[in-house]
């Protein structure tokens, strides 16, 4: 079967051979049907030609990356240029060594002990490369929808060390607020994975088995050394709300202890801004602007703005995409507005203070 551009494959069309990327990994199987995303992640591959069913084309295929080199990349991932950018990025590297630690660790947590030191060892070597770290910039190489929980997890460690650290907490709660972060749905390995990942509305009695998973984490934790008392408190309240409408146990304000608040946070944000298998990851800025509106009552107000203003603290002349596909740059940003900032777009100025049906879709560079 002849191989054809992939400025020229249709959504529809069948592969009839395996693509692979240059370093090697199966991108897309044999007998996929390409969606209209699909020609975007080729693309962002560096993919020239594909063969597809039914098509006649006079183009030789490139010559295929060699087959015993391998690739981080795997069929099904959810991919795009940030991610491809940093490949070999020492903060990737850790992530991911963190990942399958964590990943590993949910696995046997119902049935042996927690690998704290060995945890706690990995996560030291995370936060090392924290000053590569950028909240709204870093995108995992690789997102499986089955390793949801665990990207949330390690995503949530960095994020509250990175918010414990703008708030001012003294530094001996630093690492303590990332194990928060780390651990804080760990209950989840009592839950039935099934409920976790359905797609259509929970029932009541589902809402609040899922909702056990707070008791169950604190319970899970309640001997595990290396780790102080807020971060089991956190693991039981980080869904607890200011204004007392939370669970499990309707606490407010100052009954919730200050890691809670800020996994809190970081667990809304990145539960709303990762791909997951039933729902397209949200604009960061959008989940920004609802954090915001959380937090009239719901959220701590000066750690969310706290993380609204040093998360948007961005230089002039960075990449970003809008909403509707175009691709600019940020100009200014008024302080009063962090989420909304000015940006050139195409020679023109976009005031998204005014355009209010248009968002920053993504931060590109």
């Amino acid at each position: 079967m002849p191989s054809i551009s992939v400025t020229e494959v249709k959504p529809g069309s069948k592969i009839t051979k395996d693509v692979v990327t240059p370093l090697g990994g199966v991108l897309f199987a044999k007998g996929k049907i390409i969606l209209p995303r699909d020609i975007e992640i080729l693309q962002a591959f560096l993919i020239q030609q594909v063969e597809v069913e039914g098509v006649q084309a006079e183009n030789k295929s490139p010559e295929p990356a060699a087959a015993a080199k391998q690739s981080s990349v795997k069929a099904g991932a959810t991919i795009n240029q940030s991610r491809l950018a940093k490949t070999n990025s020492p903060l990737h590297d850790e992530y991911e060594k963190m990942l399958a630690l964590i990943k590993k660790s949910y696995h046997s947590a119902a049935a042996a002990a927690l690998p704290i030191f060995e945890l706690r060892s990995q996560l030291e070597s995370l936060i090392s490369q924290l000053k590569d770290y950028h909240v709204l910039k870093f995108a995992p190489r690789v997102l499986l929808d089955q390793d949801y929980n665990y990207h949330n997890a390690v995503l949530s460690a960095l994020t509250s060390y990175k918010i414990a650290q703008w708030c001012g907490y003294p530094q001996k709660d630093w690492m303590q607020a990332a194990f928060a972060g780390l651990l804080h749905d760990i209950g989840n390995v009592k839950v039935d994975s099934s409920l976790l990942q359905k797609p259509t509305p929970l029932t009541a009695a589902e809402v609040e088995e899922v909702r056990r998973h707070t008791t169950y984490g604190y319970q899970l934790l309640r001997g595990v050394t290396a780790i102080n008392e807020g971060v089991r408190l956190a693991a039981l309240q980080h869904h607890e709300k200011i204004d007392g409408s939370g669970y499990p146990l309707r606490l407010e304000g100052s009954q919730i202890h200050f890691y809670a608040k800020i996994v809190a946070v970081a667990d809304i944000f990145h539960a709303m801004t990762l791909e997951k298998a039933y729902r397209r990851a949200q604009s960061p800025y959008l989940v920004l602007e609802q954090l915001l509106a959380e937090s009239f009552g719901k959220l701590d107000p000066a750690i969310v703005q706290t993380f609204i203003q040093k998360t948007t603290d961005l230089h002039s002349g960075t990449k970003i995409k809008l909403s509707d596909g175009r691709h600019g740059e940020i100009i200014f940003t008024d302080r009063s507005n962090p989420t909304r900032p000015m940006v050139q777009v195409e020679g023109m100025i976009v005031n998204l203070m005014m355009e209010r049906n248009l968002y920053i879709q993504e931060i590109i560079a």
